[in-house]
């Protein structure tokens, strides 16, 4: 029923004498987002948990609206809440150069977080943090529909999938999220915190087995 009907409706039974009505909460409820941008718009003004204390600016996401692959990670760093952007860093480099060699361009996937404000000192997000934004991130996913998602690093990993496992255990499997098939894999920091050479070949090595995994779902 839209607002008029409603009007009208209200209207009618006030002039029966009806001082109130108990009204379904699927009337009073506002309604989801019908669009990518009207989501955005309401995160961009999000005050939903304490984060938006401290943040620059929220950060949303971005990519196509109608991307085949959705890569999620934890949360913006120092830069990306400067920038409203999301993996714009040193390990967005790196997940560029990732996304190209897969024969693809930011602007043919989505690129989006777990939380879209910073966490202070680029720490986890905590449960309240997350309980807060998680609701954003799913209606992102409906709205995309991406045949396979990437989540990147186990923070991404187990908020998304309510799961408690070590990315080290999860990786090399495909996993699921209301339908569509979820990849896991390292962050592209965590290849950056490596030290010793052999231990970055390694990472990058299993990375790109994990993309290789993507792709033949994305041709199955």
């Amino acid at each position: 029923m839209n607002r008029t009907g409603l009007a009208e409706w209200l209207h009618f039974f006030r002039e029966l004498g009806v001082d109130s009505l108990n009204l379904p909460a699927s009337v009073l409820a506002p309604k989801e987002p019908v669009s990518l941008e009207s989501l955005h718009k309401m995160i961009l003004s999000c005050t939903r948990c304490p984060l938006h204390k401290t943040r620059r600016q929220s950060v949303p996401g971005e990519g196509s609206q109608h991307p085949k692959i959705m890569f999620i990670g934890e949360g913006p760093g120092e830069q990306e809440d400067r920038e409203g952007r999301p993996f714009v860093g040193k390990a967005g480099q790196l997940l560029d150069r990732l996304i190209q060699r897969m024969g693809h361009s930011r602007d043919s996937v989505f690129i989006g977080n777990i939380v879209k404000c910073r966490p202070p000192g680029n720490r986890d997000p905590n449960d309240s943090e997350v309980k807060a934004c998680l609701p954003y991130l799913h209606q992102q996913i409906g709205l995309l529909s991406p045949r396979v998602i990437v989540c990147l690093g186990k923070v991404a990993a187990n908020r998304l999938l309510g799961t408690n496992t070590a990315i080290s255990r999860m990786r090399g499997r495909v996993l699921s999220f209301q339908g569509i098939p979820v990849v896991p894999t390292y962050h592209p920091s965590y290849i950056l915190h490596q030290r010793e050479k052999e231990a970055v070949t390694r990472s990058k090595w299993d990375v790109w087995s994990d993309m290789q995994e993507v792709l033949k779902l994305l041709n199955s």
